[in-house]
């Protein structure tokens, strides 16, 4: 940063004195006003990924197009979202966008998050908010394990501890569902419509999924409501893209120097974004068109484009997280730079994931794979190996398994595939080939360490939890053999000295 250009803390007041100091085609501020606006979304979960994908559609609306009726009220559950309220609170809900590719960095300061509520300082204050005549949207995103889904049952985690709790406590939930569940039944009663509920989670059929979680809960709750949940109520299936990685120290003193920018918590992201929303709501919607999302009339759509991004993007992710965490890799890019692994997530994806998948008009599969080649190998974004491997138990059944399943039905290629489970099944244990240890952040750590330690090298143990894994994975011998080499082999030699063996 030049020493004549003062660094600006970011707040509504300072917002014209950024813009004049570095010239907005360095740095673009919201110019709408943030007091003529309506609160038409509540957000649950304000995390990178929101900042730079819902948030940014709705900044864009506000900024270009003068929808005055879309802001967001950014809502956090859980007692760690504290962090977030803190940062925005002292901005104005303000913070920066960084857009980084070999292009060069771009700055964005977005303002469509005009509030934000910290619902264990007042659960009421959340519901009301949620129950509000101006509410038209509550969006998610709660990660896979916030929507209590049993992979393999496909039912309600109804047993689960804050299930029961918010069942018993309808006035003081913890949960999602029961933050969804009383809201509604205010709006029932009130005589207004249903909220749409719109999931924003990298999961295929996230709204149907949300649909039966929710209709589930207020089965149990009262029928009445949960029956006019099911007639009234709206549950947009959505595929949402743009690679968040986690924000660095480093990233905030970069925006500093770079932009003149102070903000304790900047986004760092790519330049592309993607958004295909199906055409389902039930109390009106901005016109996402008009900022290139993907609105689309058919559910079935929508589902093509998850399954492209679930079975390709993310599953690679995974193929990049645990085995390259094993081998002590800490940046996705660097994973990429390495010739033996690019070819082993190219492979992957070219031979056993691409013949799975359907056909989409318009959509070139190939072109798609070579995009998200380059997207992966950008080393700008710095997205860090950790990242991108938590809440495995929660994405390794989405990501990979569905892939494995299908080639054990027709009988195609999937050792690569088994060597990614292999991985994580080892990934588990948390120490790397080199016996380092290193921490496993999933929700069902200490149930899948305790069966990992069990079962060595015999995948059988794990494979065990039925609420991740189906009877067609733990009955077939073929598979259990790829997984069980994979394992073994990783055990004996390391990942690096073993994916040779996965290459052609």
């Amino acid at each position: 940063m030049p020493p004549s250009t003062e660094c600006l803390k970011l707040t509504s007041k300072n917002l014209s004195l950024i813009a004049s100091q570095q010239g907005t085609d360095k740095v673009k501020i919201p110019t709408y006003d943030r007091n003529d606006v309506k609160e038409g979304i509540v957000h649950v979960g304000v995390g990178g990924f929101h900042r730079a994908h819902l948030a940014v559609y709705i900044d864009q609306l506000l900024q270009k197009h003068g929808e005055r009726n879309w802001a967001i009220c950014g809502v956090g559950l859980r007692p760690n979202d504290a962090s977030m309220r803190d940062v925005l609170n002292a901005q104005d809900h303000l913070y920066t966008v960084i857009e980084r590719s070999a292009k060069g960095s771009f700055a964005n300061v977005v303002g469509s998050i005009n509030s934000f509520l910290f619902a264990p300082d007042d659960r009421e204050a959340v519901i009301a908010k949620m129950a509000h005549p101006d509410t038209h949207i509550v969006s998610l995103t709660i990660t896979e394990s916030g929507y209590y889904y049993n992979e393999n049952t496909h039912q309600l985690q109804s047993e689960h501890a804050d299930i029961q709790h918010d069942l018993a406590n309808e006035d003081s939930p913890i949960s999602t569902f029961g933050f969804l569940y009383a809201a509604l039944a205010r709006r029932h009663a009130q005589g207004l419509k249903p909220f749409t509920v719109l999931s924003c989670d990298n999961m295929q059929k996230n709204g149907t999924i949300t649909r039966n979680m929710l209709e589930s809960f207020a089965r149990l709750r009262n029928p009445e409501i949960a029956k006019w949940i099911a007639e009234e109520g709206a549950f947009p299936n959505a595929m949402v893209d743009r690679i968040t990685p986690s924000t660095s120290q480093n990233d905030i003193k970069s925006l500093a120097e770079n932009f003149g920018i102070e903000d304790a918590w900047p986004v760092v992201t790519e330049p592309f974004m993607q958004w295909v929303v199906e055409d389902k709501f039930s109390d009106g919607r901005p016109p996402f068109e008009k900022v290139g999302v993907q609105v689309v009339k058919d559910v079935h759509d929508v589902e093509q484009f998850e399954k492209h991004k679930l079975r390709l993007l993310n599953a690679s992710h995974s193929a990049m997280a645990y085995p390259g965490q094993l081998a002590g890799f800490k940046y996705v890019h660097e994973v990429m730079e390495h010739p033996i692994y690019r070819q082993f997530v190219w492979q992957m994806m070219q031979e056993e994931v691409k013949p799975l998948l359907p056909e989409i008009p318009g959509v070139d599969i190939d072109e798609y794979c070579n995009t998200l080649m380059e997207r992966f190998s950008n080393p700008t974004i710095m997205d860090q190996i950790p990242r991108v491997a938590l809440n495995a138990s929660g994405k390794i059944p989405q990501f990979i398994m569905p892939s494995i399943a299908e080639a054990i039905w027709v009988s195609g290629p999937f050792r690569r595939l088994c060597f990614v489970a292999g991985a994580w099944f080892r990934y588990i244990n948390g120490v790397d080939d080199k016996g380092n240890e290193f921490e496993v952040d999933d929700p069902l750590r200490e149930q899948l360490q305790a069966l990992a330690k069990a079962g060595g090298n015999d995948p059988r143990e794990l494979l065990s939890v039925k609420m991740l894994f189906g009877n067609d994975l733990r009955s077939d011998e073929r598979f259990l053999k790829e997984v069980a080499k994979a394992m073994e082999l990783i055990a004996q030699d390391g990942v690096m000295a073993t994916l040779p063996k996965y290459v052609n």
